[in-house]
């Protein structure tokens, strides 16, 4: 399956083995249910969390992507998707879609150290498994040489002891400019950054 028909256009002449078909995977999946053992996806998911018009709205297609594809694989079916994330914001949402969805699973990166070699796995189980019960989770002191620490399970825990949140960043410039990245990955108009942003206006006389 591909949105590019240049691409099957090359899968053909190569003479690859399989059906091929020219679909959206961010539109569903009109196969009967259960249908498949397994699926595999290579450096396509983080298209999802961009919208190439108007009418695209990435969350949708994201929960319509996930939704879909657990239903056409059999209970206990398994599939690989690699894909290369943004940022971790990108590796959040896809993640928390899929276990809303009812997978089960875990995230591998391969190379976590390099920049150039670094490939992200997400490992999905249809259905609970003993083995891929946990909730999808970065392993811990992986970081990237350019861009954020990666870690999803930071983002789901309290970091600053009882309650207490640290709040010394808000209405920061970094603070404006992750919140409207996030809106943006929401497919919501959002006004283009400038020297501007985030800077404080003086106090009122």
């Amino acid at each position: 399956m591909d949105v590019s028909k240049w691409m099957l256009n090359i899968a053909v002449e190569r003479e690859v083995e399989g059906d091929l078909l020219y679909a959206d995977m961010g539109k569903g999946f009109g196969f009967r249910p259960g249908s498949f053992d397994g699926a595999i996806s290579i450096s396509a998911l983080q298209w999802l969390c961009t919208a190439e018009t108007k009418l695209d709205n990435p969350i949708k297609r994201i929960h319509r992507f996930f939704e879909s594809l657990y239903r056409v694989l059999v209970r206990g079916g398994r599939c690989a998707l690699q894909f290369y994330p943004h940022n971790a914001d990108q590796i959040e949402l896809l993640t928390n879609a899929a276990l809303k969805c009812g997978f089960t699973g875990g995230l591998i990166v391969d190379y976590p150290h390099s920049t150039k070699a670094k490939k992200y796995f997400l490992m999905l189980n249809a259905g609970f498994s003993e083995e891929m019960s946990k909730a999808l989770v970065l392993p811990k002191g992986i970081e990237d040489d350019d861009e954020e620490k990666v870690d999803v399970v930071d983002k789901r825990v309290k970091k600053y002891g009882k309650g207490k949140k640290d709040r010394s960043d808000f209405k920061s410039r970094d603070w404006i400019m992750k919140k409207k990245e996030r809106a943006r990955l929401q497919g919501k108009s959002i006004k283009t950054d400038s020297k501007y942003t985030g800077r404080r206006r003086p106090a009122a006389l």
